[in-house]
């Protein structure tokens, strides 16, 4: 213990949260991090180190923030699957966590910013009831506030359930199947930052009152983590932003009139066309003999468009494709393209356009899951591609990157809650959306394009799904909420909120904002305008496909269940599996034998 006390300088505060123990602690492990905290909930236990350059990169236009959420499996004590016998490639949890901790954080460094920063936040104890990213989100907040990085921190997280009428605070692992409602909400003292969630169908009122309670029962876990750094924490880096008033006014003073009417090109590539080339006329204006602009001259450029159209829309409620602030532009649903194909939909709304394509397997079909938690199978799967051509650029292709991980999950969540049991409809079924042009919003018009394109292959979906995303210009007191934002919108706004769901409630929400947070007040009446805008929307693609097809494709499978009993298993499958073979080999069908006695006979015939 005495030499304990000479190496290490442990400071740890706990406390009660939602009727588990919660307990942070720095000093100890990870000490050359800038900041370094073990958080530990229940017996879940995750280490977050943040560490950032002392070396500013003033050429890059973004802040290189990076965030790796990591699972090990000896948290679980499990050895990973598959031949080579150690972590590899993050999996799709990994990636989705990292970015549910990405997004929070990431508005909270200030304007500038540019030193390369990197956090670690690594599962090193499971407990199979604590899900580990709350705990990581929770340990990344504290890394930075002991860190002395700055950080308008801290921020926390919580998971809200709802069951009974009744909202549930960080319900365990095996309570959700029985929940309403998985939503994980993360904010500062004062404001909400980020939600993500899957619901079964609950009203706007509801997923409201689930981000409100969230964030209270968050607000202790604030102070833990304020008192710990001041307890333990580094002395903040002085960080000052450069005064870029007198280049900002010399380049308003040029561009402004241009870049003005400029908002009026409805067209996409026309607007961006002339934008570029204002942008290639400025630069001949403020470029010297010897080509050097002025010291922050392309940050000032993007500023004074940014405040254009955002005083523009505060000040007319006029936006950059003429529309008002609540209406969705012209959509275009088209059903059955593909004539091999299970099931297939183009929805195309303004400028952005999915192809989304279903296909119907068989048990054999369902993705393996090898997980901390468990290893299951998985029977919907939604994988979403972002080819370069949606936006007019030619660039390298690579496999899926975060954000199209992201996107695909978000539009899974939002159509899972609809999805008829295995019981009714014994196929696994995999979707996917193809983006073929994007101005706003494609994983929204790829939750519309999935849905119907499932309805179209005969998935009996209890209902039609249809998505939208909202935005905000927020200035001051003045605030203007927008619907189905365009792709300027979303850069040049403060949130992406967006909401999925049916007629009769919400199945999918997400909310990312680029400022200190949003009141509900605002939240309020985003949600209001995205049901007005989803019940137009599914409208519109009733008009293309009222109800489920009744018929499947010629060319998709048909599965037969029937029932043995367990004792009958092994008759069924022979000595080696000779009986299940020869009937296989003799009829052609795909027959798979579940240890319940349930037999799925399958065959496109």
């Amino acid at each position: 213990m005495q030499i304990q006390e000479i190496m290490f300088n442990i400071t740890k505060k706990e406390m009660d949260w939602g009727g588990r123990t919660l307990v942070l602690e720095t000093g100890r492990l990870a000490r050359q991090a800038d900041g370094a905290a073990l958080v530990t909930y229940g017996d879940t236990s995750v280490l977050a180190a943040a560490v950032a350059s002392r070396n500013p990169r003033p050429e890059l236009d973004f802040f290189p923030l990076t965030v790796h959420y990591q699972e090990k499996y000896f948290a679980a004590g499990k050895i990973p699957g598959g031949f080579f016998k150690r972590e590899a490639r993050p999996t799709e949890k990994e990636t989705l966590t990292s970015r549910l901790i990405d997004r929070p954080i990431r508005p909270l460094f200030p304007n500038g910013f540019r030193n390369e920063t990197q956090i670690i936040a690594t599962v090193l104890s499971h407990d199979l009831e604590n899900d580990p990213d709350i705990v990581a989100m929770i340990a990344t907040s504290a890394s930075l506030a002991l860190s002395g990085i700055p950080f308008a921190g801290p921020v926390g997280g919580a998971r809200v359930g709802f069951r009974d009428g009744a909202y549930r605070l960080n319900p365990a692992m095996g309570e959700m199947d029985e929940s309403r409602l998985d939503l994980v909400v993360a904010g500062t003292a004062d404001a909400v930052m980020m939600v993500e969630s899957e619901a079964r169908e609950l009203s706007e009122e509801e997923m409201l009152g689930a981000v409100s309670f969230g964030h209270a029962k968050m607000q202790p876990v604030i102070q833990v983590i304020a008192a710990l750094a001041e307890e333990a924490g580094k002395e903040r880096w002085d960080v000052a932003a450069p005064d870029r008033t007198e280049i900002r006014k010399r380049v308003y003073d040029f561009v402004g009139a241009d870049l003005t009417a400029s908002c009026d090109i409805a067209d996409k590539a026309a607007r961006r066309q002339r934008v570029a080339g204002i942008g290639d006329a400025a630069r001949a204006k403020f470029a010297p003999s010897d080509g050097e602009l002025p010291d922050g001259f392309d940050d000032a450029l993007k500023a004074v468009e940014k405040d254009i159209v955002r005083s523009r829309i505060l000040d007319t409620g006029s936006r950059i494709d003429g529309r008002d602030c609540v209406t969705v532009r012209p959509i275009v649903c088209q059903v059955g393209e593909l004539p091999r194909t299970h099931g297939s939909a183009v929805f195309t709304r303004g400028e952005t356009q999915v192809l989304a394509v279903t296909t119907l397997g068989t048990g054999e079909d369902e993705q393996i899951m090898d997980s901390l938690h468990a290893n299951y199978r998985e029977r919907f799967m939604l994988h979403y591609n972002f080819p370069p051509y949606s936006v007019g650029e030619a660039r390298r292709m690579g496999p899926p990157g975060r954000r199209e991980i992201g996107h695909g999950k978000l539009a899974w969540r939002a159509l899972r809650p609809v999805m008829p049991a295995v019981e009714e409809f014994p196929y696994t079924v995999r979707v996917v959306s193809e983006v073929l042009e994007s101005n706003g919003s494609s994983s929204m018009a790829t939750v519309c394009g999935s849905s119907l394109s499932m309805m179209d292959a005969g998935v009996p979906l209890r209902r039609a799904v249809a998505g939208v995303a909202m935005g905000l210009i927020l200035e001051g007191d003045r605030h203007a909420v927008m619907t189905d934002i365009l792709g300027d919108e979303d850069h040049l706004g403060d949130m992406d909120f967006k909401v999925a769901g049916t007629e009769r409630g919400v199945t999918a929400l997400q909310m990312d904002i680029k400022v200190s947070g949003v009141t509900a007040e605002i939240m309020e009446t985003a949600l209001a305008q995205a049901k007005d805008a989803r019940l137009h929307i599914l409208d519109e693609m009733s008009k293309a496909l009222a109800d489920v097809r009744q018929e499947f494709s010629v060319y998709a499978p048909r599965i037969a269940m029937i029932t043995i009993p367990v004792e009958k298993i092994r008759d069924v499958i022979g000595t080696g599996g000779k009986v299940i073979r020869g009937i296989v080999e003799e009829t052609g069908a795909k027959v798979d034998v579940n240890d319940d006695g349930t037999i799925k006979i399958a065959s496109s015939d």
